[in-house]
C-alpha cells in the first residue's frame, strides 16, 4: 500500500478532538476535492509502498493507543481491510476518515468518521473536466452512507464554505433514510490557516446555534499551523 506519512499528534477535529493518536495517512483518492488540504496525497499522490505488517510494526513504535486511518481515501488502499484488523490484534481504537463513497466491507473500525463531499467541493472547470466529472458522479452516495452508520459508531463531518451548503446537507441527510441526531452532524469551516477558518467559522457559528449542529474545531491549524506530520 503506498504511505504518504505514519506520525504521532493530536486528533484535531471531530468527536475525539484533543486526543493523542497515531495517524496512517495513505496516498491516493477516488476524489479531486477543489480545496484539498493534503493535495500530496490526493492530487499528487506520493508516499513509499509499505505492506500492511511494516505499517503495523512502525505504529507498534507509539504510546498511543488511537489510531486514525486517513487520506486521501484511505478506504481505497490495497490491504486496508488487513491493516485494519491488525490494528485491532494490537488493541487500537481505530477511527476510520471517509469521503464515504467507499462501503465498509467490515472493516474494522471504532469510529466512522464520515465526511461527505458537497458541490463546494468539485474541481474547478474547465481546467480539470475531466476529474470534474468523475468527483460530481462519485461524491454523493447516501446508500453507501447508511450502510457505516448502520454497523459502526460514526460522525457526519462535513466542509462549511457558505450558507448555501447546508440546505444540500440537509438534502443529503434526508436522502440517508436514518435519524441522524444533530449532535452527530459536524460542520467545520473551510481553511487551511487557523485565520481563514476562524473568519469563516464567525458565520458557521450562528448557523450550528440556530439548527442544532455541532461546531467542528480544527485544533490542529491552531497548534501546528498547517503543515505535514501534524
Amino acid at each position: 500500500m503506498l504511505i504518504s506519512e505514519i506520525f504521532h499528534s493530536l486528533q484535531g477535529e471531530g468527536e475525539l478532538t484533543g486526543t493523542p493518536a497515531v495517524f496512517v495517512r495513505t496516498s491516493g483518492c477516488n476524489l479531486r476535492c477543489r480545496w484539498c488540504d493534503t493535495p500530496y496525497a490526493s492530487w499528487h499522490p506520493e508516499g513509499e509502498r509499505l505492506a500492511p505488517a511494516e505499517v503495523l510494526e512502525r505504529v507498534a513504535c507509539f504510546p498511543s493507543r488511537h489510531c486514525v486511518l486517513t487520506g486521501g481515501e484511505p478506504m481505497i488502499a490495497k490491504g486496508i481491510h488487513e491493516l485494519a484488523a491488525g490494528l485491532k490484534a494490537q488493541g487500537r481504537h481505530i477511527t476510520i476518515e471517509t469521503a464515504a463513497t467507499v462501503p465498509p466491507g467490515g472493516i474494522a473500525c471504532d469510529l466512522a468518521s464520515l465526511s461527505p463531499k458537497l458541490a463546494s467541493s468539485a474541481p474547478d472547470r474547465p481546467r480539470d473536466e475531466a476529474w470534474w466529472r468523475k468527483h460530481e458522479a462519485l461524491r454523493r452516495q447516501p446508500a453507501v452512507i447508511r450502510e457505516w452508520i448502520d454497523h459502526y459508531p460514526y460522525q457526519l463531518k462535513f466542509v462549511f464554505t457558505s450558507p448555501a451548503d447546508i440546505t444540500e446537507v440537509e438534502d443529503l441527510l434526508e436522502a440517508v433514510g436514518r435519524a441522524v441526531p444533530r449532535e452527530k452532524v459536524l460542520l467545520m469551516p473551510e481553511g487551511i490557516s487557523a485565520e481563514a477558518s476562524r473568519a469563516r467559522g464567525i458565520e458557521l457559528a450562528e448557523i450550528c446555534k440556530a439548527r442544532g449542529y455541532r461546531y467542528c474545531h480544527r485544533l490542529h491549524l491552531d497548534l501546528f499551523g498547517h503543515t505535514r506530520g501534524t
